[in-house]
């Protein structure tokens, strides 16, 4: 939990105690459901909540919006995002529902107000955003047709509404198709040798 505040010095006490309080409910609820790799537990703060939490270095959501997580699986980048930003509304989708449960019971606990989980296949939601955020589940072209017709048409914000990418090693490929995709490298922002190879890609959808 250091690793957060040294990046993010100017948190409340309340978001600090919120993410401090993350490790202990998924180290317990991931007994029952495997919502972070077992793997990468013991790291939990960097290569979970902060790495999230390099969506909040690119950019800041403004009150009132609406962002998708799309297949938010353990609730991330949703859960940390909705923390840092608590006047944004974060809607986290995932087609799981033992994994879509367990998130309803970290939300309870945590008594956030501006998280809602939804079991339901995100290609076929209805709902309008402004954002979406998603975290390596597909291919960019993927998600990027999934959400190209949930956008909100007019965008409230300083940029086009659109979609955050956490991702990870060479996309080359991955952005052929998308000229004006936006890289962040996040070692720009981070200095542990995790952050090396990742990054945010920023695609507007309208």
């Amino acid at each position: 939990m250091e690793l957060i505040k040294k990046y993010f010095p100017n948190l409340l006490d309340q978001q600090i105690y919120r993410l401090s309080s993350l490790k202990n409910l998924y180290a317990y609820w991931n007994a029952y459901v495997n919502l972070v790799s077992r793997k990468t537990f013991h790291d939990f703060y960097q290569q979970h909540v902060l790495f999230c939490l390099g969506i909040a270095k690119v950019f800041s959501f403004d009150p009132g919006s609406c962002v998708l997580d799309l297949g938010t699986g353990g609730g991330f980048p949703g859960i940390p995002l909705s923390i840092v930003f608590p006047h944004t509304k974060f809607i986290l989708v995932d087609s799981i529902r033992k994994k879509i449960k367990i998130i309803e019971k970290i939300i309870y606990h945590l008594h956030l107000k501006n998280v809602y989980p939804i079991c339901f296949r995100a290609e076929k939601l209805e709902n309008k955003f402004d954002f979406v955020v998603t975290r390596a589940v597909k291919k960019i072209n993927i998600i990027h047709n999934w959400t190209k017709d949930k956008f909100k048409y007019k965008s409230n914000s300083r940029i086009k509404n659109g979609t955050f990418y956490l991702k990870g090693g060479n996309i080359y490929d991955e952005l052929k198709e998308f000229p004006y995709a936006i890289e962040y490298p996040l070692n720009s922002y981070f200095e542990e040798p995790f952050f090396i190879t990742k990054k945010i890609v920023w695609i507007s959808n309208i």
